[in-house]
């Protein structure tokens, strides 16, 4: 006799197993982060389920995705645990993944599946893109002591961070095989979401920095040892986003000793934002950003960078304000006398 989806709880279980570590990790193909993020998004929702609604996790069935469940649940992230937007609305799509999944393996399932995706996302707020100003990135830069062996690779970190425009795991999972100095135009392979790799080309001032680096650190080294690292017990492992995020707050406040305004609340993802602002302020197209930050789609670019800032929207209305000026001009008889001519 076959198995009712609805409410037998095995089934439940079963399909949910073979979709968080089969079917994401091997026939999607997504990346180990997204794997662990729509795992966690599922485990949140039983969570929700037994301490909440008081259903039994044994218990658990496809009959507790109903519409109203998931209404609740949202209300209850929103109004009682206080999560943004943000994260609800990444914990509600994980859950349309999986029922969606697992409509083909039980096509009766799909009332449930089009009634919990019918439902409205919370509408969220875009904030301005945080970025660091020109003076304060340089103030940043240079807050590293050059004189401690330490402060030499802090440095190290920063330069490359800004000038690849990676993401902090991207930066911490590099290699010495990563690394391509002798090339042509040199350049570093990044790791990147999606289990995607990108090559980065570096400036030439960045090699050169990176060379002294490895004198220094990585004489005679393996190629398959990290970058950056930290030494315990006489082996190298790869330093945490903990170390990276700890630079920055301290870089920023060495740089607010100095007399430099900082942001109040600086992280280390702000470099990567810094970057592409830096170029899209400079004239660079925004599908050249777009292969610099590893972007899968161009739309992702430009709601990030694609919008006017305030130095070039005063720049802009100086412009118009100038030609406002001007407008005399077209009244002037001798203007209009060698404009209508052929």
């Amino acid at each position: 006799m076959k198995k009712d989806p609805f409410h037998n709880s095995t089934v439940f279980w079963d399909t949910a197993s073979v979709f968080v570590h089969h079917y994401l990790p091997d026939i999607r193909k997504v990346s180990p982060n997204t794997v662990i993020a729509y795992r966690d998004s599922l485990n949140f929702f039983i969570d929700y389920l037994d301490t909440q609604q008081n259903i039994k996790r044994k218990d658990i069935s496809y009959n507790d995705f109903s519409k109203a469940t998931i209404r609740s649940y949202m209300d209850w992230m929103l109004n009682v645990r206080k999560l943004s937007p943000k994260t609800c609305n990444l914990r509600i799509t994980a859950i349309n993944s999986f029922l969606k999944y697992s409509t083909d393996q039980y096509p009766s399932l799909m009332a449930i599946y089009v009634a919990v995706s019918s439902l409205d996302m919370v509408k969220t707020t875009k904030k301005p893109i945080e970025f660091f100003e020109r003076k304060q990135m340089k103030a940043l830069l240079n807050a590293p002591d050059p004189k401690t062996r330490t402060g030499r690779r802090n440095r190290m970190i920063l330069i490359l961070l800004y000038d690849t425009a990676a993401r902090v795991a991207e930066l911490l999972e590099l290699t010495l095989d990563n690394l391509h100095l002798n090339a042509d135009v040199p350049y570093v392979v990044l790791h990147g979401k999606g289990d995607k790799y990108r090559n980065v080309p570096l400036l030439e001032k960045t090699k050169k920095h990176l060379l002294a680096y490895l004198c220094e650190f990585h004489t005679d080294s393996d190629k398959r040892e990290p970058l950056f690292y930290a030494t315990m017990n006489g082996q190298k492992h790869s330093l945490s986003s903990d170390t990276l995020e700890n630079l920055i707050r301290n870089s920023a406040k060495a740089a607010c000793n100095k007399g430099i305004e900082m942001p109040a609340r600086c992280h280390c993802h702000m470099i990567r934002k810094t970057r592409a602002m830096d170029l899209y302020q400079s004239g660079v197209p925004l599908t050249h950003i777009q292969q610099l930050l590893g972007h899968e789609d161009i739309s992702t670019t430009s709601d990030f960078y694609a919008f006017a800032t305030l130095d070039t929207l005063s720049t802009s209305m100086a412009k118009a304000d100038a030609s406002t000026k001007d407008e005399k001009l077209w009244k002037d008889p001798k203007t209009l006398k060698r404009l209508y001519r052929l």
